[in-house]
């Protein structure tokens, strides 16, 4: 191996000896400073919209459950990603036209407000999939 593609690999996030975050509040406290204040809000939104979701990390980022994943969330330096699920995109697609956004996920900018009603209905409609005995993703093991 070249000993600067080894220098380099060591410098890289993969070997950060930073705490991984234990449960939501230290995640958003470890996450970039500019999507801290979003990433509370966005987690306000979803408890109101899911009071009784169990709360936790999922895959290293923020999850609302109810006997599956409802909804994730994640904090980045330019945007909150918004991960709920395939189903929900397509179903809110038209709303979520002036987003960039993929199969399962929005990326919403930090410059811009939160799209509270919106994220409200996309959780709702999560909820409504996940009684409706959905079989997406699982929380727990499978």
């Amino acid at each position: 191996m070249n000993k600067s593609f080894d220098i380099m690999y060591k410098n890289t996030a993969m070997t950060s000896t930073k705490p991984k975050p234990k449960n939501i509040a230290e995640y958003i406290a470890s996450a970039p400073k500019e999507s801290q204040k979003k990433l509370r809000e966005m987690y306000v939104c979803l408890k109101d919209a899911a009071p009784k979701a169990e709360t936790g990390l999922k895959w290293g980022m923020p999850a609302l459950s109810h006997k599956r994943i409802l909804v994730m969330f994640a904090g980045f330096p330019h945007h909150i990603g918004f991960y709920p699920t395939p189903s929900a995109i397509k179903a809110f697609k038209k709303e979520l036209a002036k987003y960039k956004h993929a199969k399962g996920s929005v990326q919403f900018p930090l410059e811009k407000p939160l799209p509270l009603p919106l994220i409200r209905k996309m959780t709702a409609f999560r909820i409504k999939e996940a009684v409706l005995q959905d079989g997406k993703w699982r929380s727990g093991t499978r």
